[in-house]
């Protein structure tokens, strides 16, 4: 073996990206499943898309109930105090941090119950 210096170039050939981590040409890892399990249980972005488009879906309409909600309650009991486009906006910001931390506590816990099941994907 000539070469032992561990951060030379790869001597593996063209094209062999069996290992976890290793990014073939079209950009996505080589095993989902590992980097799923690592971005589960220590840190990372979940790139699954149907979690990412459940809690948008939740957020989207925690803001909407929400700013509806704040609109309302402040036509009724705002007054000159409060004009109604305020309660809105405080709704709206309302239900983006509410909806935000809510499905991300909520993904939290359900991907520990699908890991303590053994049940990873």
């Amino acid at each position: 073996m000539d070469n032992l210096n561990p951060y030379a170039s790869d001597p593996r050939p063209a094209g062999d990206s069996n290992r976890p981590g290793d990014l073939p040409s079209d950009g996505k890892p080589a095993d989902w499943s590992t980097y799923n399990v690592v971005t589960d249980i220590v840190a990372g972005v979940n790139v699954r898309k149907r979690d990412n488009l459940m809690q948008a879906a939740f957020i989207g309409a925690c803001v909407v109930a929400l700013a509806l909600f704040g609109g309302i309650l402040a036509a009724i009991w705002g007054g000159n105090d409060m004009p109604w486009i305020a309660g809105v906006l405080l709704g709206a910001f309302s239900g983006l941090v509410f909806g935000f931390f809510a499905s991300g506590i909520f993904l939290m816990v359900y991907r520990a119950i699908r890991h303590l099941r053994g049940r990873h994907d």
